[in-house]
């Protein structure tokens, strides 16, 4: 679903502008509609965050024949930006509290914005998509405060090759001890 998500975001309304987005999660906003976090990147290698807005419109199209005068409906996605900034004036994101599983975290621009993911595991998804992209294309590392680094900046060889990957390890060690424990051994007599 979130692929499919992407995929027409980006066709909509980031390739229009020479963009691409790069990652984005879904947020909380008191205002109707769906609303995403996304960051994006131009052609110039400059980066940027963008809130958009998702509402479902539905418009009426008449049938396919000529002679038919009866209409069907169709519900369609509509995205707009309705606020921007650029990682380069992102002077800090703020966790809050790291020992509480909280998915709202704050960014810090010329003024403050509130940001509440729908998952804490989205919200570091998010922070670690703009560590990477801020060390990538703006040069510099990102100041961040009340994060776990655990989840941040992984230090272990397995924890850096995916969440997939290091969930299928475990299952397949998991899968052995049981294999092992379930053989037969011969006992000397």
């Amino acid at each position: 679903m979130s692929s499919l998500l992407k995929e027409e975001m980006q066709r909509v309304l980031f390739r229009p502008a020479k963009q691409r987005l790069v990652e984005f999660i879904e947020i909380e906003e008191p205002t109707h509609g769906r609303h995403f976090l996304c960051v994006s990147v131009e052609k110039g290698k400059v980066v940027q965050l963008s809130i958009v807005q998702c509402q479902i419109s539905k418009s009426s199209m008449k049938s396919g024949s000529k002679k038919s005068h009866t209409k069907r409906s169709s519900i369609q996605d509509s995205y707009r930006r309705t606020e921007m900034w650029s990682l380069q004036n992102l002077t800090l994101v703020d966790g809050r509290d790291p020992d509480v599983d909280d998915p709202c975290f704050l960014l810090h621009f010329d003024k403050v914005r509130t940001v509440t993911a729908t998952s804490c595991s989205a919200k570091y998804a998010f922070v670690r998509a703009l560590v990477a992209l801020s060390d990538q294309h703006c040069q510099r590392s990102l100041n961040l405060r009340n994060f776990d680094w655990a989840y941040i900046k992984p230090t272990s060889f397995y924890s850096n090759r995916g969440d997939c990957v290091v969930l299928s390890q475990i299952c397949f060690y998991a899968l052995n001890l049981v294999c092992l424990s379930m053989c037969p051994v011969p006992l000397e007599v």
